[in-house]
């Protein structure tokens, strides 16, 4: 299921639905000028965690719209699952989708754009701090955006396992944000469809 987005629906009529649940994720993003074994550029640090059933996915979690804004719901999550307080806005809103799976939810998706010190100090304090850290959240994980000659980095990365419509939102952003060409972004999707498909082949 965590190929399937989900329909997507307005953000007033989001909150004008009843009976259904909420959940606000965020992608959290840097530039940088580091270099991989000092010669390959990794351009800019995309922050995903490793949940506690062992999908990767995005900081956040289930808000309650009647007692606060989505944003401020989200925030509290951050500082629970990152150990920091992270303000976001409405500026920071992307969109909204009725969830795959379960049912009954609706995802609220946000990024924001960061200082690469800023993106270090959240993922110290989501080891010292976090009240999750270790628990639901086993650890902040930094999204390699580069393809290697063997199709290591973004392609296998990719193979991995992602929770509900995580896997789609982060290949979203990165197409919405230009944080990688498309040519490579389509060649890298690919690569990991064949590593998935590899997998399942072999009974090893």
């Amino acid at each position: 299921m965590e190929e399937m987005e989900g329909q997507e629906i307005s953000r007033e009529e989001a909150l004008s639905r009843v009976g259904y649940k909420h959940a606000c994720h965020i992608l959290l993003h840097a530039d940088t000028r580091a270099k991989l074994f000092g010669k390959i550029p990794i351009k800019h640090v995309v922050l995903m965690q490793m949940r506690f059933d062992g999908l990767l996915g995005f900081p956040g979690g289930l808000v309650k719209p009647s007692e606060e804004s989505l944003e401020s719901g989200l925030s509290r999550e951050l500082q629970e699952e990152v150990g920091i307080a992270v303000p976001v806005t409405v500026d920071d809103y992307v969109s909204s989708r009725l969830a795959p799976s379960p049912p009954q939810l609706i995802t609220h998706f946000y990024t924001k754009k960061m200082s690469e010190p800023e993106l270090v100090e959240i993922e110290k304090a989501a080891v010292a701090n976090a009240v999750d850290h270790g628990l639901e959240v086993l650890g902040m994980v930094r999204v390699p955006l580069y393809t290697l000659r063997n199709g290591g980095g973004l392609p296998w990365f990719l193979s991995h396992s992602f929770i509900s419509n995580s896997r789609a939102q982060l290949l979203g952003a990165l197409q919405r944000l230009r944080l990688v060409p498309q040519g490579a972004l389509d060649e890298a999707v690919k690569q990991a469809e064949h590593m998935r498909h590899a997998r399942k082949a072999d009974p090893h």
